[in-house]
């Protein structure tokens, strides 16, 4: 069944900062009311409401953490109570990592694995079964999109649990694209190095400054990605990808492609 809510709605995780703000303001400004969830951001939680509801949207603005089940089903009662039992998306961009170097393996353990696995992987999952029914009461029109990375897909970033989760990610978009066919679409965007505060909080500046300058050396396309670039994937997936589900949609400057040299006189 469907509602009478005159708008379209999504659900975006870790929507303060990042790549979950630059996507909340873009559903906005592409006239989707949207639920800006986040876990400790508040002040910057508060920043993307306002924009948002300056781009015409209404905003429910909820904290909570995707670890926890009960906020996961908090935060979609919220959505169902606000605009009437349906949901049009839910974007799981929520995700932690540690950042450890390939032998530091004592930087790892057990609990490690768990904390990233709790947000990136079960979290998501927790997500998906809170808001399903939503989702399928958006009368065939509801999707998913799973903020994945490259690290999945390449087996390469911040670290193994990290890498591990993001590949766990991957996988659980192909499998709920299928059973969850043909009323909800799901899919994953997969990010390389994207600009934002994120690496500079795990890395520093300086270290961040030298990544970037060797990832943009080392891809086809010579750039990384800022926020609202993979907010722009995230949008189409969600507004504009009818017949698109199942995808790993890589977002990396070519970085999938390898290095290669380039051939003579090439531009």
């Amino acid at each position: 069944m469907t509602t009478n809510h005159p708008r379209k709605t999504a659900l975006v995780t870790g929507a303060g900062t990042g790549v979950g703000a630059a996507t909340a303001l873009g559903l906005a400004r592409r006239g989707y009311d949207v639920l800006v969830n986040y876990s400790k951001s508040e002040r910057e939680a508060r920043e993307i409401e306002a924009a948002c509801r300056e781009a015409g949207a209404d905003v429910l603005v909820v904290q909570g953490s995707v670890a926890d089940d009960a906020d996961c089903r908090r935060l979609a009662a919220a959505a169902a109570e606000r605009w009437g039992g349906r949901l049009d998306a839910l974007v799981n961009n929520a995700g932690i990592s540690v950042f450890a170097g390939d032998a530091a393996w004592d930087a790892l353990d057990v609990e490690a694995f768990q904390r990233i696995y709790g947000v990136n992987v079960i979290g998501s999952f927790q997500m998906v079964r809170a808001c399903l029914p939503l989702l399928q009461a958006a009368g065939g029109e509801g999707c998913i999109v799973n903020v994945s990375s490259v690290a999945g897909s390449l087996g390469i970033g911040s670290s193994v649990p990290y890498i591990a989760s993001k590949g766990a990610m991957n996988s659980m978009t192909l499998h709920l694209a299928r059973t969850l066919a043909p009323t909800v679409r799901v899919n994953a965007v997969c990010p390389g190095m994207i600009t934002t505060r994120w690496f500079v909080d795990g890395i520093g500046q300086q270290g961040f400054e030298k990544m970037k300058a060797q990832y943009e050396g080392a891809t086809p396309l010579g750039r990384a990605c800022t926020a609202e670039d993979v907010a722009e994937a995230i949008v189409w997936l969600v507004d504009g990808a009818r017949t698109v589900t199942g995808e790993l949609l890589q977002l990396d400057a070519g970085m999938h492609l390898g290095a290669a040299p380039r051939l003579a006189g090439a531009r």
